[in-house]
């Protein structure tokens, strides 16, 4: 069989936390070595480290004359991707917009008492820094999910860095995903060295505000390091889903699901929670199945090896508690009353609800954003929306008569923490009364 199967005592640590969870710093120590030389040559020597390093790691010869992607390569990159496909982009675009735009907040004034003025400025982040993989694969539905929701909430310029290929070149379809986003420019740059760029700015990349987007370890390290120099989205981990099933649900269906992230690599995790024991020897009959005609299958026996199993649970209520300690990147529920049993639920990044609402729907079309929190952060992460591309400013405004009636709690209480400049500050308004 694919996936082992265990019982939910099995599921759990002794102090209730799950066995799926990853240690997402092992091994990384060299790494990070590595990637701290890298990132402090960059704010040191500017272009000139970067260029050295794009030459090292990704074997193309950059300068400040070809780094910056031109109008006439997004002309030809149009010209290379199908017509088609573009025309989906624009529609799931569509939806990634229409939802994000019911994200956006305003700001507000209020007036407690006569006198007294309190608010919160909204105002959105001047320039932001998307970061899109190159590789073996591009994926334009990650380009969308970033740049969409910095633009919704009123980003001023949206740079982004790629890396290219030893010609040159970005992948056209990552560049046509960048334009129709709306992405104001884009440089070729990959790996740590176009993170630090972004961070410190050279002369040929612009510092920006925040830095968005996935990346391998060393980009995922990068950004941990730039991170207070910069903000950043989070550090994000290998993908995860988890499935809450009963006995209603489609064995074909919940299969096809698991792998569906199975598929992204050897550390991807792919967890069953159900109450159904047979529902949970169909499913592992089913993996193997689909595996037996997929591209990707020995990505996912490893996946589903290491990382993924069936968890039996008594009723729904334990079922939630496994969910729950596992804080799951995408969680479906697939149940007789999936609303219901939402309720129960306190940890996750996105939940779909139903037996067709696969999480490939959440990937690529569906309108909420897919850069989600992995590894257990859902617990306290949230996924990436207007809110992380904008700031808040409080509002406070008193007249005299108002801070005269406050004046005597103010001074005392910053008398009891023993800072008289502090209380002075207020006295010295009143001394002539």
């Amino acid at each position: 069989m694919a996936i082992k199967i265990i019982d939910a005592k099995e599921a759990l640590g002794e102090d209730g936390s799950s066995v799926f969870l990853r240690n997402s710093s092992q091994g990384y120590e060299e790494k990070e070595k590595d990637v701290a030389a890298i990132v402090n040559d960059v704010k040191e020597r500017g272009d000139k480290a970067l260029f050295e390093y794009e030459s090292k790691f990704d074997g193309v010869s950059l300068n400040p004359t070809n780094i910056r992607v031109t109008e006439d390569e997004i002309k030809k990159a149009y010209e290379a991707v199908d017509d088609e496909l573009i025309a989906i982009m624009r529609r799931s675009l569509e939806n990634i917009r229409s939802y994000h735009q019911k994200q956006l907040r305003q700001s507000f004034f209020t007036e407690p008492k006569e006198g007294v003025i309190l608010g919160q400025r909204i105002t959105p982040m001047e320039k932001v820094g998307v970061y899109v993989p190159g590789g073996k694969a591009a994926y334009p539905s990650s380009v969308l999910m970033n740049i969409a929701p910095a633009k919704v909430a009123g980003v001023e310029r949206i740079i982004m860095c790629s890396p290219p290929d030893k010609e040159g070149n970005i992948y056209p379809v990552t560049l046509v995903a960048a334009c129709e986003a709306g992405a104001d420019e884009i440089y070729k740059a990959g790996g740590a060295q176009a993170i630090a760029a972004m961070a410190y700015g050279t002369d040929s990349v612009p510092k920006v505000d925040k830095i968005a987007g996935p990346g391998n370890v060393y980009v995922a390290l990068a950004k941990r390091m730039v991170y207070g120099q910069v903000s950043i989205d989070s550090v994000a981990g290998p993908s995860e889903i988890c499935v809450m099933a009963d006995e209603t649900a489609d064995a074909s269906f919940v299969a096809a699901d698991l792998l569906s992230q199975a598929e992204h690599d050897e550390m991807a995790s792919a967890v069953l929670v159900t109450t159904s024991h047979t529902l949970a020897e169909d499913v592992s009959k089913m993996t193997d199945k689909y595996m037996e005609r997929l591209e990707r299958a020995p990505i996912m026996q490893e996946s589903l090896k290491n990382h993924g199993a069936a968890v039996i649970c008594k009723n729904m209520a334990e079922a939630a508690r496994v969910v729950n300690a596992i804080a799951p990147e995408h969680l479906e529920i697939v149940t007789a009353n999936p609303f219901e049993d939402m309720t129960r639920i306190k940890n996750a990044g996105a939940i779909f609800l139903g037996a067709y609402s696969s999480e490939p729907l959440g990937d690529y079309y569906a309108g909420p954003d897919h850069v989600l929190p992995t590894n257990g952060t859902a617990k306290f992460f949230s996924p990436l929306s207007v809110d992380d591309f904008i700031k808040k400013s409080s509002i406070i405004s008193y007249s005299k008569e108002a801070l005269f009636e406050a004046k005597d709690d103010i001074i005392s209480f910053a008398n009891a923490e023993g800072l008289t400049a502090h209380a002075n500050s207020i006295k010295v308004r009143f001394e002539k009364e």
